[in-house]
C-alpha cells in the first residue's frame, strides 16, 4: 500500500511539474512571442497554431477538396496507382524538347547566396544569415530578432516586369513551354490564391503574376505549366524555432507555416522513405486544396513537384491529386502532365524529371531535366555565373537524343527584368535552333543515342560533370525515314574535314539501312560521302557554318 501511495504521489508530482513547465512556456511565449519554440514547443502544438492562422479560409479549403475528391472519382482515372499506370504522355510535351522554369519571388530581393535564402537566413552558420543581418535586419539591439523574411515581401516590387517582353523572349529561345514556380519553399504566391493572405496579388507586386504570365505565354503560342513546392514548406523555416525571432510568432504562422524540424536522414540513408518529418493531415490537405485551386484557376498544362512530395505523408494525396488533375484536364480538351524526382511516384503515371542531371543511355519511357542556366542559384543573385551556351545547346542534344526534354531555369532581378548574359545566352539558343531545330523536335531516338569518347555520367546532381566534347561525338535523333547525325564538335573553320560515324557502318547499327542522301544543315553545298562495312565516311564542306554543333540529315530508303 505504501508502494502505491508513493507511486500516486509521484505522478501527482510529475503532473503539477507539467503543467507548471506548460503554464513557463506559455507565459513565455506570451511575453516573448520571439522566443525560440524548438524544445518547448510540441510538433502538435505548433502544427496547431498553423492551423488556427488559416482557418479563416477553411470554407473555401474545404470547397476545393470536395471538388478534388469528386473530379478523381469523375474520369478514365481513379486515385490509384494502378489506374494511374495507365496515362499516356501527350505527343505535344514529347515533340517540345525544350521549356523554360522561371525561379522568381521575394528570395530575389537579397540578391545572395541562392533560392534558400529565407531558410538560411534563421540559421547563424549560413551567409544568408551574415547577408540579411548586415543588410536588412535592425542595428537597434531591441528590434534586431523582429525583422525577418516577411519583412522582404515590400522590396519585391516587380517595377519594370513586362510579361509579353519575357514571353517573346522564350520563344525566340526555341522554347516551347513555360512554368514558372506558382510557389516556392517560401510559402509566398506568386499567384492570386483564395486561401492565403500573402500573395503577389496582395502584397509586393499586388500582381497575379501567374495570371498574368500564362496570359502572356499562351499568346505567344506556348504552353503553359506550373510548378508548386509547398510541400517543402511544411519544414523551411524550422531554423527560425531554434533562435529568437519571427518565425516563432503566432502571428505569423500563415507565413512561415507550422516549421517542423526537418527529420531527414543522413549518409546512405538520405532518402524519403527514411524521412520522420511530423506532417500533419490538415497540412497535406491544404497541399492539395491549393493544388486543386492553381489548377481550376490557371489550367496548366504541366504541374511540376519538387522532391518532397514522396514523403511517406503524403503519397495518398498525391494519388487523389494526380486522378483529379488528370481528370480535370481531360474535361477541359487536353492531357495534363505532371513531373516529379527520384521515386515519389510510380514512373508510368508521370514524366520523372531529374534535377542538374541526365542519363547515360536511351530510357524507353519519356523524361525530362531541369537544370539552372545559373551554376550557383536558381533565383537571382548578383555576380552569377552562368553556363554558356554551347554548353546548353550540347546538353539539349544529349537530352533528346535519349529521348528526354531540357527544362532549362533562369532567374529574374526582383524588378522584373532578366539579367543581359541570361538573355544573350537564351537568344543563342534560339538561333541555334532556328538553324537545326528539325533535328530536335518532333525527333525520337534512333537506335543508339550516339557514339565517342565523352560520356554522361546518368543521374541526378551530374550534369556539370560532362567533359567538353570533341570532333569525334555524334549525338543521333530520328524522324520518319529521316537520321540526323549531330556532330558534338565543331572541325576547324576553313579547314577540310571529314565526319566519321561508326554507328553508321553498313556492318555496324545500321545494317540492312540504305542511306540514300545526306545534306548538311545550312549548307547549299553538297558533301561528299561514302560507306563502308565500319563507319560512314562523310567529307564536310570547308564552307561549314559550325557554331556549338553541326548536323548532318541523312535520308534512307
Amino acid at each position: 500500500m505504501k508502494r502505491l501511495q508513493f507511486s500516486l504521489l509521484a505522478v501527482a508530482l510529475l503532473s503539477a511539474a507539467t503543467s507548471l513547465q506548460g503554464f513557463c512556456q506559455a507565459t513565455t511565449s506570451a511575453s516573448d512571442p520571439l522566443a525560440p519554440s524548438h524544445d518547448t514547443k510540441s510538433a502538435e502544438q505548433i502544427d496547431q497554431e498553423w492551423q488556427k492562422s488559416v482557418s479563416k479560409y477553411d470554407t473555401q479549403r474545404n470547397t476545393l477538396l470536395k471538388e478534388a475528391e469528386r473530379q478523381a472519382n469523375d474520369g478514365p482515372f481513379r486515385p490509384d496507382w494502378e489506374s494511374l499506370r495507365h496515362y499516356e504522355i501527350p505527343q505535344w510535351y514529347k515533340d517540345a524538347k525544350f521549356g523554360i522554369f522561371i525561379h522568381w519571388g521575394v528570395y530575389s530581393v537579397p540578391g545572395a547566396e541562392n533560392e534558400w535564402y529565407p531558410r538560411n537566413m534563421y540559421r547563424p552558420s549560413e551567409g544568408a544569415y551574415k547577408n540579411f543581418q548586415e543588410h536588412f535586419a535592425s542595428k537597434d539591439p531591441a528590434q534586431k530578432d523582429a525583422l525577418g523574411y516577411k519583412d522582404l515581401i515590400p522590396l519585391f516590387r516587380a517595377e519594370k516586369w513586362d510579361p509579353a517582353a519575357w514571353a517573346h523572349l522564350f520563344k525566340e529561345a526555341g522554347a516551347r513551354y513555360v512554368v514558372p514556380v506558382a510557389e516556392h519553399h517560401d510559402g509566398f504566391s506568386m499567384y492570386d490564391s483564395g486561401l492565403s493572405d500573402w500573395t503577389a496579388a496582395k502584397m509586393g507586386p499586388k500582381r497575379d503574376v501567374v495570371g498574368d504570365l500564362a496570359k502572356a505565354v499562351r499568346a505567344e503560342g506556348l504552353h503553359f505549366g506550373l510548378s508548386s513546392h509547398r510541400a517543402e514548406h511544411n519544414f523551411f523555416f524550422d531554423g527560425g524555432r531554434t533562435i529568437r525571432s519571427d518565425v516563432n510568432d503566432p502571428k505569423y504562422a500563415s507565413l512561415y507555416g507550422p516549421a517542423h524540424a526537418w527529420q531527414e536522414a543522413s549518409g546512405d540513408n538520405h532518402t524519403l522513405i527514411n524521412d520522420w518529418t511530423y506532417v500533419s493531415p490538415a497540412w497535406t490537405a491544404d497541399w492539395l486544396a491549393r493544388a486543386t485551386e492553381l489548377v481550376e484557376k490557371y489550367k496548366p498544362e504541366i504541374v511540376y513537384y519538387d522532391w518532397w512530395i514522396g514523403q511517406p505523408n503524403f503519397r495518398s494525396r498525391v494519388q487523389e491529386f494526380d486522378a483529379f488533375y488528370y481528370n480535370f484536364a481531360f474535361a477541359h480538351g487536353y492531357t495534363g502532365v505532371v513531373n516529379f524526382k527520384d521515386y515519389s511516384m510510380d514512373w508510368t503515371s508521370a514524366v520523372r524529371d531529374f534535377e542538374r542531371g541526365q542519363l547515360a543511355s536511351i530510357e524507353p519511357n519519356h523524361w525530362q531535366t531541369d537544370t539552372s542556366i545559373s551554376k550557383l542559384s536558381w533565383g537571382y543573385i548578383e555576380n552569377d555565373q552562368y553556363q554558356p551556351p554551347e554548353f546548353l545547346v550540347h546538353q539539349l542534344i544529349d537530352i533528346v537524343s535519349k529521348n528526354g526534354n531540357l527544362l532549362l531555369n533562369i532567374g529574374p532581378k526582383p524588378d522584373g527584368t532578366i539579367p543581359d548574359q541570361i538573355q544573350t545566352t537564351l537568344l543563342a539558343m534560339g538561333t541555334w535552333l532556328k538553324a537545326n531545330g528539325e533535328a530536335i523536335y518532333g525527333t525520337t531516338p534512333w537506335k543508339v543515342y550516339g557514339e565517342g569518347p565523352t560520356k554522361v555520367i546518368g543521374g541526378a546532381f551530374h550534369d556539370q560533370d560532362t567533359k567538353p566534347y570533341t570532333t569525334e561525338d555524334f549525338r543521333f535523333t530520328a524522324k520518319g525515314d529521316t537520321i540526323y547525325a549531330i556532330g558534338m564538335g565543331c572541325p576547324a573553320a576553313g579547314t577540310e574535314a571529314f565526319a566519321t560515324i561508326h554507328a553508321f557502318g553498313s556492318d555496324k547499327e545500321a545494317k540492312g539501312m540504305t542511306i540514300g542522301s545526306i545534306e548538311l544543315i545550312g549548307s547549299t553545298e553538297k558533301p561528299m560521302w561514302m560507306q563502308t562495312p565500319e563507319a560512314l565516311n562523310v567529307k564536310l564542306p570547308a564552307s561549314t557554318n559550325c557554331r556549338y554543333a553541326y548536323v548532318l540529315k541523312i535520308g534512307t530508303k
